[in-house]
């Protein structure tokens, strides 16, 4: 079948771009082809500094012919009804029409129609300007005097089908069937007829269309070339995204800088190397450390063999490093606890105060939570106190990237205990993380007090003020910090109650807030301390702690702000049911589990993991169906009376072994359960409740809960209830599938 080849040529794409939109375009193509009636056999895009290409397979020279039969009246039906019809149908005379005879809604004409197919040249004539007219660039511009936008000026269109032209225009721009190679190595223009012609002259005019080829010769060059100076290269698939998105004909040379520079820290060299220059660094195998090397990437095929290429980039990149220098010999001439009072002229939000406010709340936030990690409390507030205190270098400045990095360095060279400095400096380092889900979390308390600190100040502080993600929008990143969070904790194994730190956290943020004299506010954070400590986790008892502390009389302004705790708590435990449900819970089971109120992420995971492990038995499973039936006796009961079932079990009116069975067994794993909770067993809690299947199963094949005896029937019902608050401390078995 015939093949359709869409060349869109312009001025040089964003590296970022291109890939995303060789998937647009495939997807633009795939979409307006179906709406028309083609059934592509096949679609491959690419993508190049220069052009993005889309190559059909298997359309046919034109679309077939669409039968369709059109109802119309009845055949009695008055002379406009019948007109109206033969307007629609664009028939002429009633007697092109049949006649359908139906049992029950009598005979009434039908008129059977054809639509001619369109020849495919025509229809993608109409297709391709489309989607050129609105691709989806995230940013876009015009040029000279026409019309349309591109991510760049669109130079020339290249439409064949089947060897032919597809006649059409965009802005002047008409489709034709020529296309150019290289912007230096190439030789002119060319005609094409189809995609094997076109990929071959291409590769002649030294051009590689293949996004993934370009990216495979790449790192197979690079590496050669380090091999060949027993060095090697230090991966970083991010550049190497990019800078095949820089070359048409990828040509890898390795150029040489000061050894001098490697005084510098090595994140330093990295980022300058990768960022401003979009080299890739190199490893001495030897030391461990970097070499005093780097590879470029080059659009251009040297006669010299990249010398001079070389001797060009180092002389620019020796000009970035000996700023970089400049800025880290500056930055070491104060200490980091001398800048700290710089961080008040820095803004964190307009309605949070500045970065110097956030330091003090993640202070004393950090001392409080520093028992709950095992680290000591006066590490966890020093550590807090300078965690932010690089954002006011040049180094930071420079690279945004490298806070925490860098507060880590100037930390190191600061005198006092080498012990504890290690401590904190590692600290400062590890609090931002994890930055993404492939990152490590901080192993060391001190490390996590601060970066839990940190995180839980930065939710509570936008969701006080209404700055919640939403579907489409999470500016703030809070979602990334929820999730650092539940990684924290959970890899760090241990209790940690979230809902107090909010509280206090929350508490801390609305104070930021309000022009309370300082003296009142740290009595509020006194009661809300003293309050927290003695109560439960519980959504509703933060409220009461807000009630208590700052009393009922609030604006519209603070109810929002004191709303965030539970707001926080909430969105936390989301993450965490997504993060299971992505590790492969089923999400009954999440539903199951959640349905219990806790806050402390460690013990949630260990319920959960409980549940579906028990669910999978045979007794777990069968249980189930035994808790549905009871639930439903009760559900029905407490429709006709409209009350729950209540009363204690009595023994003397266990007529029957198998409800005395029943109960001797409830009371037997209810006390399993309480000793196997307390000491957050679950497994075990999990066994001792599967461990009722046999005499929950004998209970419904032997006995009638609904007896005629008034008593017997209130008491089979009051054993109901224990069976189903027995299960409930572990989860709430109705919202499991088929419960």
């Amino acid at each position: 079948m015939p093949q359709f080849l869409l060349e869109l040529f312009s001025e040089e794409i964003p590296a970022r771009m291109q890939k995303r939109a060789a998937e647009d375009l495939k997807k633009l193509l795939m979409d307006a082809l179906s709406k028309a009636g083609f059934l592509p056999g096949g679609m491959e895009t690419f993508s190049a500094p220069r052009r993005l290409v889309a190559v059909v397979e298997g359309l046919p020279e034109r679309t077939a012919d669409v039968r369709e039969e059109r109802k119309g009246p009845k055949v009695d039906a008055p002379a406009q009804a019948i007109e109206g019809f033969l307007r629609g149908a664009g028939l002429t005379d009633i007697a092109q029409a049949r006649v359908v005879s139906d049992p029950k809604k009598g005979d009434f004409y039908v008129a059977d129609l054809v639509k001619p197919g369109r020849a495919t040249p025509d229809a993608l004539a109409e297709i391709v300007p489309d989607i050129i007219r609105n691709f989806p660039w995230p940013k876009s511009m015009r040029w000279g005097e026409g019309t349309l936008r591109w991510v760049r000026p669109l130079h020339r269109i290249l439409a064949v089908f089947d060897g032919e032209i597809v006649a059409f225009d965009v802005d002047s721009i008409a489709a034709s069937n020529i296309s150019e190679g290289h912007r230096f190595h190439g030789t002119g223009t060319f005609d094409v007829k189809d995609f094997e012609d076109y990929e071959a002259k291409l590769s002649a005019a030294h051009v590689v269309l293949d996004r993934d080829q370009r990216k495979a010769q790449i790192k197979a060059d690079a590496q050669t070339l380090c091999q060949a100076r027993n060095l090697e290269l230090i991966d970083d698939e991010g550049l190497l995204e990019e800078v095949c998105g820089l070359v048409d004909e990828p040509h890898v040379i390795m150029g040489d800088m000061d050894p001098s520079f490697l005084d510098l820290p090595p994140e330093v060299i990295r980022l300058t190397l990768r960022v401003n220059q979009k080299y890739f660094v190199v490893r001495d195998p030897k030391t461990g450390g970097l070499a005093p090397h780097f590879i470029i990437v080059s659009n251009v095929k040297a006669t010299d063999g990249g010398k001079k290429i070389a001797l060009g980039n180092a002389r620019v990149l020796a000009a970035r490093l000996n700023d970089a220098r400049y800025f880290w010999d500056l930055d070491r001439k104060a200490s980091l606890e001398s800048r700290v009072p710089k961080l008040d002229t820095l803004v964190f939000h307009e309605k949070l105060g500045s970065v110097g406010d956030k330091v003090r709340r993640i202070v004393a936030l950090a001392g409080e939570i520093a028992p709950l990690v095992g680290a000591d409390v006066a590490h966890a507030k020093h550590a807090a106190l300078l965690a932010k205190a690089d954002l006011t270098t040049e180094m930071v400045g420079e690279f945004p990237e490298l806070q925490g990095v860098m507060g880590r360095y100037y930390q190191m060279q600061q005198s006092g205990s080498a012990a504890s400095n290690q401590v904190i400096a590692d600290a400062i380092r590890d609090h931002y993380k994890p930055v993404g889900p492939s990152d490590q979390v901080p192993s060391e308390p001190v490390a996590m007090a601060v970066a839990l600190a940190d995180k839980l100040d930065t939710l509570t502080g936008f969701f006080a003020i209404g700055e919640k993600p939403t579907g489409s929008g999470d500016p703030y990143a809070l979602r990334r910090a929820a999730l650092g969070v539940i990684r924290i904790v959970r890899e760090g194994g241990f209790k940690f109650p979230i809902w107090r730190s909010i509280v206090l956290s929350t508490v801390r943020i609305e104070d930021q807030l309000t022009s309370l004299e300082s003296e009142e506010k740290l009595a509020r954070l006194e009661r809300a301390q003293d309050l927290v400590s003695n109560s439960a986790f519980d959504l509703a008892a933060g409220q009461i702690v807000f009630d208590h502390v700052f009393g009922p009389g609030r604006d519209e302004a603070q109810k929002i702000v004191h709303k965030a705790f539970g707001d926080v708590c909430d969105f936390i435990l989301e993450r965490l049911r997504v993060s299971l449900r992505d590790e492969g819970f089923a999400p009954d089971v999440l539903e199951a589990a959640f349905a219990i109120p806790d806050d402390d992420i460690v013990r949630i995971v260990a319920r959960v993991t409980a549940l579906a492990k028990v669910l999978k038995t045979e007794d777990g499973a069968n249980l189930v169906a035994g808790l549905k039936r009871g639930a439903n006796i009760l559900r029905a009961e407490e429709k006709k009376d409209g009350a729950a079932a209540q009363g204690i079990v009595s023994d003397a009116l266990l007529a029957e072994p198998a409800e005395q069975g029943l109960h001797q067994a409830l009371v037997a794993a209810e006390s399993q359960m309480e000793q196997a909770l307390a000491a957050e067993a679950f497994d075990t809690a999990m066994a001792a409740l599967a461990g009722l299947r046999g005499p929950v199963d004998r209970f419904f094949e032997t006995v009638l809960v609904n007896d005629s005896d008034p008593a017997i029937r209130q008491n089979r019902l009051a054993l109901l209830v224990k069976l189903r608050a027995v299960s409930e401390r572990v989860a709430d078995f109705s919202k499991l599938a088929g419960a």
